[in-house]
């Protein structure tokens, strides 16, 4: 996972946070990153995450042996030799 440092953060946003951070029952980084994905409109929700990546997914192409070009047993001894 990513990590972000901000320099020269205004007090008094640094306070906000931290004191909506104790309201939500969040660490700091937590609130952080809950504000900045509501703000860029992207889910941080843990189960709407899981649930858009099984949407992903099962709309993925399935590769079969013959889409592969190799059957699991192959792709099994081929590992094991080497």
């Amino acid at each position: 996972m990513s990590s972000l440092q901000v320099r020269e953060l205004p007090e008094d946003i640094y306070y906000q946070l931290k004191k909506t951070a104790e309201q939500e029952h969040r660490s700091l980084a937590q609130q952080a990153v809950a504000i900045l994905a509501k703000g860029l409109k992207v889910s941080s929700s843990p189960k709407e995450r899981r649930l858009a990546l099984l949407q992903k997914i099962t709309q993925a192409t399935v590769f079969d042996s013959e889409t592969f070009g190799a059957t699991p047993e192959a792709l099994i001894r081929e590992d094991r030799d080497r």
